[in-house]
């Protein structure tokens, strides 16, 4: 028996990461011929834009593919950027090395963390057509760019090079550039369109990256182009510290014995975010630990009662110690008015609505929701709504039935909100396409492939929430829509109906034609808003009017209020009848008492915009009579924008700070419903 267990023993060997992925490609996302060509784009498209993002650079993407052996099914595949360029020395790691990156120590909001994408395309290039990847870099010091082909040796997890050489960048079929990266690979796959295609991953891109030119070219020559529509990159993110309630346990051991801190409580400042110096050393007291304690000389019993602490299951004075929350500058989400023009562009619709929800914490991470949804004629009414799903600015393509995001989706009843959904359950049927993004320093995905996030209380809710105020948007849309259609009916109905027996009636008894407007009142007998927002060529300028109408035969009273996009930076100029600032975003007036037949105008322009940011104004009144055309205030709503005001400014004035009182949480425990809300009422 001794023989064979040596025997047995002596058969078993390592093996390298990259051999077992080689073995393994489907983790990977290779693991079918239409789906392998999406997934070396997105690893491509996603190399792209980390690396213009990270050097500030607006990136100008350019994706084409060309069908080389229609039997065999190889295609070939260019991939061009605008980049920063890549030194000669690291190309090889780049392209020929797994779990090669500078991003996966690093907690903050990222495409891709591994280092497993870029070279896992050059592995199945390999593998299924046994031709290595062709990269192409130029830095924009450099007078020429390095031209090599990269090979991987799998068992060695290891580059194999071959015929490098430095050359000048030549045009070809694509655009020349300064500076930049391309890659040329072939593979076995196969291209097809449709709902999981290419062209849909790049319009998708589109989307969530507006500052982003993207170019496609298919098999077939045909070219389609996505512009960028605004010249702002992505808010640039920061590495943050982990928070104690995102430790484990084996984490918090290596942690310990790598210090080369002389104290307990320096060791918790300075290597976690969120813990004070009171909270330092309460989190000993409940340990048990001295705060003088070298954590390099914890035991294995000290560690674990230290975690223990950390997630509170140890106390002092018999309650959990309050911890500061993360701070949230490791996020960049992508901003309503920029989801906005990004849905703008690839789908024309008349109603657009978008929610950035405040950020917020699940087991020690921060993450933050943003939904939009756009609604109109042009898109098809009997079919399942169109959902969109991203996680940290990249499409999700596969699995939508098992995904978080979706689940949040089907859990609202859409029904409600004027879209069709058998029993109230699953994803609802109408003219309409939801976008919900993820942006998240973990996110949590079913697999290896990252098509899919797998359940998580915290973000179902926060994405449920979103939905529901989605919801409300649209139901008030549609319900203002019908009452102003009505209104607009009656009103030229009575217009041209009115002066016509007017006149006849007139020339009939030669008496003057009479004045109409009290008989319009009577008839009409409602209150109405118009509202236009309008880009103003001339003057660069978004300009807004609002008129009420009193067509009743009372005198009416109204306070008039907007929203208007003061988050973005947009200045409110030319409003000469001055108001004053009700929150963040919604400006309001007092306004004169209108007569029977009288009217009021609101005027002003919205500076520091780009055209196509700000297409329409929300109008709410405060008043006794309904306003057709505007929405009622609800002042619980104003409040809780009031609040959300006091919570974000003292998020972002507290990060790591001695005063944690007002801004602390514990554990397991998601701070409120923090969504920037917009005011429309409705059920929860």
């Amino acid at each position: 028996m001794a023989g064979i267990a040596n025997k047995m023993a002596s058969n078993q060997k390592q093996i390298a990461i990259s051999e077992f992925f080689e073995k393994n490609k489907h983790f990977l996302g290779f693991d079918s011929l239409p789906r392998s060509i999406i997934t070396a784009v997105k690893e491509a498209v996603d190399n792209s834009l980390d690396a213009c993002e990270e050097a500030r650079i607006l990136p100008d993407i350019i994706i084409k593919i060309s069908k080389i052996d229609t039997k065999k099914d190889i295609l070939e595949l260019v991939s061009e950027d605008n980049g920063p360029g890549i030194p000669q020395k690291s190309i090889e790691k780049v392209f020929g090395q797994l779990l090669f990156g500078s991003r996966f120590h690093a907690i903050r909001q990222s495409r891709g963390q591994q280092g497993i994408g870029i070279t896992g395309v050059v592995m199945y290039s390999q593998l299924t057509t046994g031709k290595p990847t062709h990269v192409l870099s130029k830095i924009a010091s450099e007078p020429t760019a390095i031209s090599v082909k990269i090979g991987l040796d799998t068992r060695k997890n290891k580059a194999v090079k071959s015929e490098q050489d430095r050359i000048i960048w030549e045009n070809e079929d694509l655009s020349l550039k300064e500076h930049g990266v391309r890659v040329t690979t072939r593979m076995k796959a196969k291209y097809q369109r449709g709902r999981q295609s290419v062209f849909q991953y790049l319009r998708m891109t589109s989307i969530v990256n507006p500052h982003a030119e993207i170019t496609f070219i298919d098999p077939d020559g045909e070219r389609f182009h996505w512009p960028r529509v605004t010249e702002r990159l992505p808010r640039k993110v920061d590495a943050i510290k982990p928070h104690p309630h995102g430790i484990e346990l084996g984490q918090l051991q290596r942690m310990c014995r790598e210090s080369k801190d002389s104290r307990l409580t320096v060791f918790l400042r300075q290597n976690f975010s969120g813990v004070s110096m009171r909270a330092a050393k309460e989190l000993c007291e409940a340990s048990e630990l001295a705060i003088s304690m070298k954590p390099k000389s914890m035991k294995p019993d000290d560690v674990r009662a230290l975690l223990e602490a950390f997630q509170g299951e140890r106390m002092v004075n018999k309650k959990p110690i309050k911890l500061l929350s993360p701070p949230t500058n490791c996020l960049s989400p992508i901003e309503e008015m920029l989801i906005k023009k990004g849905l703008s562009k690839t789908i024309d619709s008349k109603f657009i609505a978008t929610m950035t929800r405040a950020p917020t914490v699940s087991h020690g991470n921060p993450f933050q929701v943003e939904v939009g949804l756009i609604f109109g004629e042009g898109m098809a009414a009997d079919k399942h709504v169109e959902i969109l799903r991203f996680a940290n600015r990249v499409p999700l393509m596969y699995q939508q039935g098992g995904c978080l995001l979706t689940k949040a989706i089907e859990s609202v009843d859409w029904r409600q909100y004027g879209l069709e959904q058998a029993g109230g359950k699953g994803v609802p049927k109408g003219p309409a396409a939801i976008l919900v993004h993820l942006a998240s320093t973990n996110v949590q995905f079913t697999s290896e492939a990252k098509e899919a996030l797998s359940d998580n209380e915290f973000v179902f809710e926060e994405t449920r929430k979103a939905m529901l105020e989605m919801g409300r948007g649209l139901r008030k849309h549609l319900e203002k829509k019908k009452k102003m259609a009505k209104t607009r009916e009656k009103f030229e109905l009575i217009n041209d109906i009115l002066p016509a027996i007017a006149e006849k009636s007139a020339s009939i008894l030669e008496r003057p034609v009479p004045d109409l407007a009290g008989s319009i009142t009577k008839i009409m007998s409602a209150v109405i808003c118009n509202e236009t927002t309008a880009w103003n060529k001339e003057t660069k300028q978004t300009d807004v009017s609002i008129t009420l109408f009193n067509y009743t035969s009372r005198s009416r009273s109204y306070s008039l209020l907007v929203n208007w996009p003061e988050k973005a930076g947009a200045e409110m100029v030319g409003n000469e009848r001055g108001g004053r600032k009700e929150a963040m975003g919604i400006w309001g007036w007092k306004i004169e008492t209108l007569e029977p037949g009288e009217k009021a105008v609101l005027e002003y322009s919205l500076s520091n915009l780009e055209k196509g940011d700000w297409t329409e104004t929300e109008v709410f009144f405060r008043g006794s009579q309904d306003v057709i055309g505007a929405t009622k205030l609800d002042e619980k709503m104003l409040d809780e924008i009031r609040n959300q005001e006091k919570i974000l400014e003292q998020t972002e004035g507290s990060d790591d700070s001695e005063n944690d009182v007002t801004n602390s949480y514990e554990p397991g425990v998601v701070e409120g419903d923090s969504g920037q809300t917009t005011l429309f009422g409705g059920e929860n």
